[in-house]
């Protein structure tokens, strides 16, 4: 007997969590505080906690390796490049995307939202220019305890840039990080194991605690959003795949679904990160040393289905309250929500702070977030699964466009 695929099993704990978590919050919703914290949070908790635990380590045997591994600090250069650059347009193009559509369906004339009781507060973002200078370490030790990702990027390739340099002295060192590597990727393995039962639980208290009545309030907006997000990981990451890797978007999408589907449980790119390299590098042929430096870097600044969410949120805010926005207003709203994906990296609760900077730099009231805040855990699981994907696709296109390159360098060799 064929045993069951884990992404069937990851897919069949998604459902049976949602319909668990909907049928007790109508039928006994005094129960579901119960269920919810001695059962769904701790296989939710588990699970997520077992997940985190592999990151940081990961993250910085896998730069090392990923920047040792391409040799020529020219192609890392290259790479780098290459991936920023994509970073940039296809968040550029996610907030396009977001907007327009908004503007076409007018999620926020579709119902009567009480405005006066709408309140957030905002927390202060870091600017673009702080993040910038903060990314070097001054302690290397603080970074990897406290998990600051881009500083933690930036050590390790200088670790691994000073591996390559000095050559046959450290092969010792770059063989231990290699045995580092494999056991971290052993345990995410053993991690994935429990995937099944933490994206039950993750699943149940987010339907549970929400039920039908939020969710029919905001149909209209969260109709958007999720429109928004399908179009962009159609379009552009298909297109992506299809033209710019020569590659089949179905058979992207299909072995990528496991990686989906617990970044969809867990809401987090970061914490999906060790599943996402596994499948990148096991089935869609992305080599260690790019899916290495690629996605640890996007989970850190790529936020295409966030920029979706900032899109369709700000003209939903500005129609509940029958702003209308200028193309002048528009543009700064797509200008500072690509500076925001950057300058916000690694801040906690990022896509509300995002949208917080991106409402304020319109005159927006930023106490509108109160209105989508019931509903953003529900969306936040879909665009962290288009943000991981996008991560996937940009490691895909580099790494075709990489071996053609040397294809036509070593055919060139053999002409000369």
């Amino acid at each position: 007997m064929k045993k069951k695929s884990l992404t069937v099993k990851v897919i069949a704990g998604l459902i049976l969590g949602a319909i668990t978590g909907l049928l007790i919050n109508l039928l006994a919703p005094d129960a579901f505080n119960t269920l919810n914290t001695y059962l769904f949070v701790p296989l939710g908790q588990i699970f997520l906690s077992l997940i985190s635990m592999l990151v940081v380590p990961l993250v910085f045997f896998s730069i090392i390796l990923g920047t040792s591994g391409l040799g020529d600090p020219a192609k890392l250069g290259r790479i780098g490049f290459k991936t920023i650059t994509y970073f940039l347009v296809t968040t550029t193009i996610a907030i396009v995307i977001g907007l327009g559509l908004a503007a076409i369906v007018q999620p926020g004339l579709a119902g009567d939202f009480d405005l006066e009781t709408a309140e957030f507060d905002s927390e202060e973002a870091p600017s673009v220019a702080e993040t910038l200078l903060n990314i070097i370490p001054k302690n290397p030790l603080e970074a990897l305890t406290n998990g600051n990702m881009l500083q933690i990027i930036v050590f390790a390739v200088f670790i691994g840039l000073a591996l390559t340099a000095l050559g046959e002295r450290t092969k010792g060192i770059v063989n231990l990080v290699e045995q580092g590597n494999d056991i971290m990727m052993y345990l995410v393995g053993i991690v994935m194991k429990f995937a099944p039962y933490g994206t039950f639980g993750l699943i149940a208290t987010a339907i549970g605690s929400q039920g039908l009545s939020a969710i029919k309030a905001m149909s209209a907006y969260m109709a958007v959003v999720l429109a928004a997000l399908f179009i962009h990981a159609i379009f552009t990451y298909g297109g992506t795949v299809g033209l710019l890797a020569k590659k089949n978007p179905i058979w992207f999408f299909k072995k990528f679904a496991p990686a989906m589907s617990v970044a969809f449980s867990t809401s987090s790119s970061t914490a999906t990160l060790p599943v996402s390299m596994d499948v990148a590098q096991k089935h869609l042929g992305v080599p260690k040393s790019i899916s290495s430096f690629v996605q640890p870097l996007g989970a850190t600044i790529n936020m295409d289905g966030t920029a979706i969410m900032q899109g369709v949120a700000t003209m939903f805010i500005a129609q509940a309250y029958g702003v209308d926005l200028t193309m002048t207003q528009l543009a700064t709203v797509v200008l500072t929500a690509v500076l925001a994906s950057i300058g916000t990296a690694g801040v906690p609760g990022v896509g509300l702070i995002m949208l917080a900077m991106v409402l304020g730099s319109v005159n927006l009231p930023v106490a509108g977030i109160g209105l989508v805040l019931g509903i953003d855990r529900l969306l936040d699981m879909t665009r962290t699964a288009i943000n991981i994907s996008g991560d996937a696709a940009c490691a895909v296109y580099v790494s075709e466009t990489e071996k053609n390159r040397s294809e036509a360098i070593q055919e060139k060799e053999v002409n000369a």
